[in-house]
């Protein structure tokens, strides 16, 4: 039997391969120095793995951007920073993170997954900001560091599933406010909002009961309550979206993506909304219901977004 060598050029190919698929990504604290709105307190975040060796964080006090870069001979300056769901009590920072800045990064995008503090009165003064506050900064963060990142400052999205996808809406709405100490006054609105089966609202029957009593308290006001409705707060500056949810979500009802999207329409914001017929809540980036892959249409739609002027 005859045994044919490798060429060389193959064996650097796949070397290449897999150094890319295992580079550890760099992890870089949120904040230089001390975290506003937080109360002095032992940091207990802690990791587990549920069943289907799924990355579940919680308790999260210290929060960080892990930065996901595409190689330069690819990339295409879009951004994206990814918000984990779970809930407002923990985050699924792998199948909801990590693995989707991997795949944008096959495509040329940058992608940051942010570790956004869980809201808790005993680590933050105000619990209901805390959360966007983080999302304001990781904006602040990336904007001003774009250039180092190899990015354009005006393609920088915002990405959430679940909850997360409350918080990144929650930026995309709540920007005309500085939640964080903006010095340099760096435009905090993201660029395009992908909101994958999102919580939106607190009002009504389709409000999730549980992200809104993690977020806002067990006896929240209807002042409150609309204050983070975020379909209530779309205006002709909201900026463009992406959304995916599936009509048999029976955690967060698919109603949520419907009214964001409609309130986008009637201010003539562009949106983008593929509904599942099936699928469930929490199918990541895979609804094993359906042929249809919503994560490439996703980057297709990213791709050929135009930066506002």
């Amino acid at each position: 039997m005859i045994k044919k060598a490798i060429p060389p050029f193959l064996i650097c190919l796949i070397a290449a391969f897999f150094f890319y698929k295992m580079k550890v990504p760099t992890v870089i604290p949120l904040y230089n120095g001390e975290i506003p709105n937080s109360r002095h307190s032992v940091n207990q975040e802690y990791y587990r793995y549920d069943p289907g060796d799924i990355l579940i964080v919680s308790e999260v006090s210290k929060p960080t951007l892990t930065i996901f870069l595409p190689p330069k001979e690819i990339s295409t300056g879009a951004a994206v920073i990814i918000c984990p769901g779970g809930g407002y009590i923990n985050l699924a920072m792998g199948y909801e993170g990590e693995d989707v800045a991997r795949r944008f990064n096959e495509s040329g995008i940058a992608a940051f997954v942010l570790k956004y503090r869980i809201p808790d009165d005993s680590t933050m003064i105000h619990k209901e900001t805390g959360p966007l506050q983080d999302a304001q900064r990781a904006i602040l963060v990336i904007r001003s560091r774009a250039k180092e990142f190899g990015i354009d400052p005006k393609r920088i999205g915002i990405m959430g599933f679940s909850a997360g996808g409350h918080l990144a809406s929650s930026a995309g709405t709540h920007f005309e406010k500085d939640y964080i100490v903006n010095a340099d006054h760096i435009s905090l609105r993201p660029d395009f909002l992908i909101l994958i089966y999102p919580v939106i609202s607190f009002n009504g029957r389709i409000a999730h009961v549980g992200s809104m009593h993690n977020l806002l308290g067990a006896h929240p006001s209807q002042e409150k309550i609309n204050e983070f409705s975020n379909e209530t707060k779309v205006t002709d500056q909201t900026p463009p979206a992406f959304l995916v949810h599936a009509k048999d979500d029976n955690a967060v009802p698919f109603e949520n993506s419907i009214v964001f999207a409609d309130s986008l329409k009637k201010h003539h914001v562009p949106v983008e909304i593929l509904l599942y017929e099936q699928g469930g809540h929490g199918f990541g980036m895979t609804n094993k219901t359906s042929s249809q892959p919503w994560m490439d249409l996703c980057i297709r739609w990213i791709l050929n977004l135009r930066p506002k002027a």
